[in-house]
């Protein structure tokens, strides 16, 4: 799910991550993999979230890839998985 900036900001608020911006290079091979989303890269790696079942303005997060390094800086891609995390987008503006 591709995100407006308020439901970005909003996410960050609740989920301790940093979104990819759509300018950096690996936009275009994330979204040929994954489709249009934003994306996100945490502790555990790069994740994206998708809407809750039954909630119009909630969303859980979903990993896509944990780190493959100490250092952060190769991803290991796998099933996506759902996370215990939930954020509340609020309305799309």
């Amino acid at each position: 799910m591709k995100l407006t900036t308020s439901q970005v900001e909003r996410t960050l608020s609740q989920f301790e991550a940093q979104a990819i911006p759509d300018s950096h290079p690996a936009i275009p091979q994330l979204s040929g993999l994954y489709g249009d989303h934003t994306f996100f890269l945490d502790g555990n790696g790069l994740n994206i979230v998708e809407p809750a079942a039954g909630a119009s303005h909630e969303a859980r997060v979903v990993n896509l890839a944990n780190w493959a390094d100490a250092n952060l800086t190769r991803l290991a891609p796998h099933e996506p998985e759902v996370t215990d995390a939930v954020v509340e987008l609020g309305p799309a503006q």
